[in-house]
């Protein structure tokens, strides 16, 4: 396996980021995963932009777009492997304890690790926990995860694969790494970016290509709802066969299968959605 570090290809036994680096000891950086089906990643360009607005959230430097996409593809063509997890890292970079950044610029780390289909349906849980939609942080794909960790390890204890948040207010926010949508009275939602969930790339191609609406939902919206399903960069579309103890379909309702095949048709013709 080889991973880009920092300006090129290392072996994996030999890939080296120092333990002073701010993404290790504060959490300073942001990331972005990427789906690769064999060799060519899937919306490249929607993710470095993405990638660049949380750069900017964050206070990091602009993001060498150009530089990234050479790191991509010198990774992906030396991990050859029919579906992908093309993770690009960036951080603040070697820097003194503590929260102040230090001055030797950021850290770049593009890696790959192999993965395979989900399937087609899945069990998510509601936490307690809630996601500030006001913070600093709401809206960036960053490095600070373990609020993600303890609720996705919960998730697991409770037989699924996902865990749902409410937002400081209780409106239905988002998953550890994914966003909701949900079929009310036979019409498509999901909560909007106002209401602190990431802006997914998946999430956004799939209101533009199903003409979901973007609605700010109460959390009794899974309990009322007649379909529900996730989306993420690894999932696609994802139908959810039980919220915590409630049963849905069994199978992806009319909506949520319109939904799939629509998606899986566009995105296969086309590899970069603008």
């Amino acid at each position: 396996m080889k991973l880009w570090v920092n300006g090129g290809l290392k072996d994996a036994e030999e890939a080296r980021v120092s333990v002073l680096d701010h993404g290790i000891t504060v959490g300073d950086g942001i990331f972005e995963t990427v789906k690769a089906a064999h060799g060519q990643p899937f919306a490249l360009t929607r993710h470095l932009d993405r990638l660049s607005r949380s750069a900017a959230g964050l206070g990091l430097p602009a993001p060498d777009h150009d530089e990234i996409r050479r790191a991509s593809a010198a990774v992906l063509a030396a991990n050859p492997m029919a579906l992908g997890r093309l993770r690009i890292t960036y951080t603040g970079g070697l820097s003194p304890l503590g929260s102040d950044r230090g001055t030797d610029g950021p850290t770049l780390v593009v890696a790959l690790g192999e993965t395979s289909r989900r399937p087609d349906t899945t069990a998510v849980i509601t936490v307690p926990w809630t996601r500030n939609e006001r913070g600093a942080l709401a809206g960036l794909k960053t490095t600070s995860y373990a609020e993600n960790v303890v609720a996705l390890a919960r998730a697991h204890d409770h037989g699924a694969s996902e865990a749902l948040f409410a937002n400081t207010v209780g409106r239905l926010c988002e998953g550890t790494g994914s966003n909701v949508f949900v079929v009310l009275d036979g019409e498509l939602h999901t909560p909007p970016v106002s209401s602190g969930c990431l802006a997914g790339i998946t999430r956004a191609l799939t209101v533009e290509w199903t003409g979901a609406k973007e609605t700010d939902l109460p959390m009794d919206a899974l309990e009322r709802a007649e379909e529900v399903f996730l989306t993420s960069t690894l999932r696609d579309v994802q139908a959810v066969v039980r919220v915590d103890g409630r049963p849905l379909p069994a199978e992806p309702g009319p909506v949520t299968a319109k939904a799939m095949r629509v998606f899986a048709e566009r995105a296969a013709a086309d590899a970069d959605p603008r």
